[in-house]
């Protein structure tokens, strides 16, 4: 008798068939129930190698016993045993035939039943394993001054986890929206596009401080890591590299040599100016001219302490490129001051991301467009989760007239901060300005979803209802803007809509305002010019931008070229003369 009759007569080929059938109906069985009960996925890979494991084993039982009316035998015994005396070869057939039955049941049970059961499954297929949201850190101190330091732990591990390339880590603009420990972790994870939440807590008094922090998959809600550090404040950037390393192996990141060094990095050895320089970042963050200037105070006195701290200048940078947006102050006011600082901390560590965006922001309100581009690129590779940076670069190709990659980088910005108000409202001018209208007013609505109050959004959306001839509607949302903001922009977009729409005792009204208001604040010429343009008066229109040109407040200068706003001065030979400015060779 040779080997494959052999295995036959001992039923080895049953046994393997049996098993198989009921070993994948087991498997489709786990696969269904588990995940019901959050069961970690995991667990079902264990199961399922078991089960495979256990075939080989099964096999061999099969060829060395075989049940007969008296129990379990060996084969050999089985064989000598009367035929009488030996058992009916039929119950394999009925494991094959049960099996089949639970397999086909199973597999129309999950094929009409799993979209409407577990639609959070295959949402969770679409998000990165390897992403991560840092929620607020509870601040345990007693003394609430000290919020600023508990929040700024939590942005130190956040600015060390964003240059890892390999991780989609969340800006925490967006994360701040939430309390450190929420009990409806899949719905923000849901929310914010990530897989992971990493919730935590600072202690500090005099100059101790224990960091507590947890790393949670949202989806199945299983702890992948946990940890508490009781250091000195001394120590608190070593806690931060410790924690952010921690964080990117239990996610599996892969870390570059470079990317080891910059986690790595300490930004300075003064324990005084790291506290200084989170309460400018803690007043930056507000984007109010009264806070900005906070912030000023506070970077300066940061690098009074440590004349060597780079991220200081690069705060202090930011804070100044910003004041003519915020702050109404002129452009050229506060262009040399940030120059002064950009520089600074560019020569004390070419590596920072954050002094290359400054640096792409400054040569863009210098109307150096294309060198600009190349900074802000330089400052992504750094820190490839920059939601900033993307943002920036996003905004300096949309002034080249690169929509393509302009609403890429936007789109590349808001989904790293996914609740940034400013990040979507500018991706909703950015699809007005490629004149994509309908993704624009979309956009713009979903900005003002997370923030009704937001005025950008509404002189936004304001624009993009005037450029689809809804004027009643346009003139609505200027007035809001204006109202919630009280800046000059909105006024002038409010009285050249009154203007369009044939309004034109309310547009004069509008242009006393502003003259009364240009006797004791700044009045930039782009607000001028938009206001003009809207009562057809285009060449006053175009001397006020010549002007600030000239004078170099190029605040929103940089974007003409592509502002459907000014849409009415389009092959107007000195209009296209301005749009060229910052394009082509530059020093």
């Amino acid at each position: 008798m040779n080997f494959f009759s052999e295995l036959k007569r001992r039923n080895v080929y049953k046994v393997a068939v049996a098993y198989a059938i009921a070993g994948w109906a087991l498997s489709q069985g786990i696969a269904q129930v588990f995940p019901v009960f959050d069961v970690p996925n995991w667990v079902i890979r264990l199961i399922v190698l078991l089960i495979i494991i256990g075939l080989p084993v099964a096999l061999a039982l099969a060829w060395m016993f075989e049940i007969t009316p008296q129990g379990i035998k060996r084969t050999e015994t089985a064989d000598a045993m009367p035929a009488s005396m030996r058992r009916k070869k039929y119950a394999w057939i009925y494991v094959v035939v049960i099996g089949a039955a639970i397999s086909i049941g199973l597999f129309f049970l999950g094929r009409y039943s799993a979209p409407s059961r577990t639609p959070s499954q295959s949402e969770a297929a679409t998000v990165p394993e390897k992403s991560i949201a840092v929620l607020p850190f509870d601040n345990l101190s007693r003394d609430p001054e000290n919020a600023y330091f508990c929040e700024g732990v939590q942005d130190e591990i956040l600015t060390r986890l964003a240059k890892v390339a390999d991780l989609k880590v969340i800006s925490r603009t967006s994360t701040q929206h939430f309390k450190s420990t929420p009990d409806n972790l899949p719905q923000i994870a849901k929310q914010l596009g990530v897989m992971n939440i990493l919730e935590g807590s600072v202690q500090k008094a005099n100059d101790q401080v224990r960091v507590n922090v947890q790393l949670i998959n949202a989806i199945t809600d299983a702890h992948l890591w946990a940890d508490t550090f009781d250091r000195q404040l001394t120590d608190i950037f070593a806690v931060e590299t410790e924690i952010a390393k921690a964080i990117a192996e239990s996610l599996q990141a892969k870390l570059t040599g470079s990317e080891k060094n910059s986690i790595a990095k300490v930004p300075t050895v003064n324990t005084e100016a790291y506290e200084l320089y989170l309460k400018g970042r803690f007043f930056w963050n507000k984007r109010s001219g009264v806070d900005l200037r906070k912030a000023i105070e506070f970077f300066n006195q940061a690098i009074a302490k440590d004349p060597n701290y780079a991220l200081a200048y690069a705060g202090l940078a930011d804070s100044y490129l910003l004041l003519p947006n915020y702050g109404g102050a002129p452009t050229a006011d506060v262009v040399p001051q940030a120059r002064a600082a950009v520089t600074k901390a560019l020569e004390l560590d070419d590596s920072l991301a954050e002094a290359h965006a400054s640096l792409g922001l400054l040569d863009t309100l210098d109307l150096r467009l294309e060198r600009a581009i190349t900074h802000m690129e330089r400052a992504v590779q750094l820190k490839p989760n920059y939601a900033t940076g993307h943002h920036w670069l996003g905004l300096g190709h949309l002034s080249l007239g690169h929509f393509g990659q302009a609403i890429k980088e936007g789109k590349r910005a808001a989904e790293l901060d996914p609740l940034s108000v400013i990040i979507n409202a500018d991706l909703a001018w950015t699809y007005a300005s490629a004149h994509r209208l309908d993704e624009a007013e979309a956009q713009a609505r979903r900005t003002l979803e997370i923030d009704p109050r937001f005025f950008l959004a509404h002189y936004y959306l304001g624009g993009i209802r005037q450029a689809k001839g809804e004027m009643t509607e346009a003139i609505s949302e200027f007035q809001q803007a204006f109202d919630l903001n009280g800046d000059f922009y909105s006024l002038a977009a409010l009285g050249q809509a009154y203007a369009r729409s044939g309004r034109k005792a309310k547009a004069q009204k509008v242009v006393a305002r502003l003259n009364e208001e240009a006797k004791s604040h700044h009045v930039a010429p782009y607000a001028w010019a938009l206001l003009y343009l809207g009562l057809d008066d285009k060449n006053r229109a175009l001397d006020e931008l010549e002007e600030a040109y000239q004078r170099g407040d190029t605040n929103y200068l940089f974007v003409l070229k592509v502002d459907p706003l000014f849409d009415d001065l389009r092959g107007n030979t000195r209009f296209e003369a301005l749009g060229q400015k910052g394009v082509g060779p530059e020093s």
